[in-house]
């Protein structure tokens, strides 16, 4: 007895040794010093809830809706659950286990006496983690827990920047209805007064049958449209978790003008902001746990159980009377054909590959940053040439018509004014609305903390998820 509890403290004092040292290089090199499309610029304001800078209710509606309702969210949430069960299951066999045991019966010995039985007994059993082995797997199910949480945290950018995405688009739709309402009514008027000059047989049948083929034209475009904002819609629809509806986007069909220039800060934030980086770092964190509980399979276990019980014979006499026992089991792999070392390379190798992609996430997010500030550097430049071409075939178109009906030119010069012009309207309602989309974008690609608060203000999965 007395080695027994000699052999204990020694267990005691050996507990905690670990035998896998983790070497995980957080980053794929050093960091920029700056977006190199930023313009040597370094002011940033963080993003926080991008939508409600748009100042607009129905937007600030929809996106509210989404994020309580949408089904990839739903889906976040429910792995999270599941990891943070497991996490309970490791955390709970690090500590003791008791368990109350009973048996009853009744039976006849080869003696012919028969009588009865009866045992009743607690078991108490307590792995001692003399390797580290178990708080390993503790750090492997809580590493998963908190990239499961990120993760949700990344659901909510994107399906925040998804529906304000799809919401502006089916603005632009709308916008591209009217234009093509007031581009047929435009083309109705013109076939309307060259119907009269050729009347009047002031203009060849060629003018007139030119101008009925333009309002055909007008009017064959604007299904395209109406299909293109009833498909948004619906997309909208799956993107709240729920069936489509009508009006459910609301009814805007002006589309915002921005012109202010976009700043990202510096590349080092961006570790912090973006949780898709976090949860990849947190992946590669456990599966390095992995390989600490791979290698840990090679060293010998130990458990301790202790039981403590009483029990009755009655056969050709009564006897009762108290029991107990106190065990050390102690297990040492010897012989496995190599399956426990090659076990541990394979994890290593894991390792290795999910290093990799968490170095690919770091580059891949700042290659989103770099490109979301040319397109939208470019695009607002691009824009703004628009709209000073816009005037230009404004009056081209003016001048076109007011010199035919003059009849000093003749119909193909109108014809190619208003081809220019209107395509022109079409081209600013789509410049405008990618420079919102761009702008959206850049803020997805920025990340941000908001969605914590966001999450606590709802109580959701029974409180804030870290």
């Amino acid at each position: 007895m007395k080695r027994f509890i000699v052999f204990l403290f020694i267990g005691a004092g050996l507990a905690g040794c670990s035998v896998h040292r983790s070497e995980l290089p957080e980053l794929p090199g050093p960091l920029p010093a700056e977006f190199i499309e930023a313009a040597g610029s370094l002011e940033f304001n963080e993003p926080g809830r991008f939508w409600e800078r748009f100042d607009d209710p129905d937007l600030d509606r929809l996106v509210v809706e989404a994020l309580d309702g949408n089904l990839s969210i739903r889906q976040a949430l429910a792995r999270y659950e599941q990891f943070n069960a497991l996490e309970k299951i490791s955390r709970a066999s690090r500590l003791p286990f008791l368990n109350l045991t009973g048996l009853s019966g009744y039976d006849q010995q080869i003696n012919s006496a028969e009588g009865s039985s009866l045992r009743l007994s607690a078991v108490a059993g307590y792995e001692l983690d003399l390797w580290n082995k178990l708080k390993s797997g503790r750090e492997l199910s809580l590493y998963n827990r908190q990239a499961s949480a990120a993760e949700i945290k990344t659901a909510y950018i994107s399906v925040a920047a998804q529906v304000a995405d799809l919401y502006f688009l089916l603005v632009e739709q709308r916008a591209q209805l009217a234009l093509s309402d007031r581009i047929i009514e435009s083309q109705a008027d013109t076939l309307a007064r060259v119907e009269n000059r050729y009347e009047a047989g002031l203009v060849p049948p060629l003018d007139l049958y030119q101008a009925r083929q333009n309002i055909l034209a007008a009017q064959a475009d604007k299904p395209r449209y109406q299909a293109a904002l009833a498909q948004g819609s619906h997309a909208m629809a799956t993107l709240l978790g729920r069936f489509p509806a009508k009006g459910l986007a609301g009814e805007q069909a002006e589309l915002l003008r921005l012109e202010k220039q976009a700043l990202p800060g510096i590349p080092s934030e961006l570790i912090a902001r973006r949780p898709d980086i976090q949860a990849a770092f947190l992946r590669l964190k456990a599966r390095d746990a992995e390989v600490a509980v791979a290698v840990v399979e090679r060293f010998p276990s130990f458990n301790l159980t202790a039981m403590m019980g009483a029990g009755r014979l009655d056969y050709v006499s009564v006897i009762s009377d108290t029991f107990w026992s106190l065990m050390l089991e102690a297990v040492q792999p010897i012989f496995d054909n190599g399956r426990r070392r090659a076990e541990i390379e394979r994890r290593r190798a894991m390792v290795e590959e999910i290093l990799a992609v968490y170095h690919q996430t770091v580059l891949a997010a700042i290659q989103e940053v770099e490109d979301r500030l040319i397109a939208y550097r470019t695009g607002l430049a691009r824009l703004q040439l628009l709209e000073k071409r816009y005037v230009a075939t404004e009056a081209t178109l003016r001048l076109a018509k007011e010199q035919y009906f003059e009849g000093l030119t003749d119909y193909l010069s109108v014809l190619t004014a208003q081809v220019n012009h209107f395509n022109l309207q079409r081209q600013l309602l789509s410049g405008r609305r990618e420079l919102i989309s761009e702008r959206i974008g850049l803020w997805r690609a920025l990340g941000g903390d908001w969605m914590n608060e966001y999450h606590n203000n709802r109580n959701e999965n029974n409180g804030e998820i870290k």
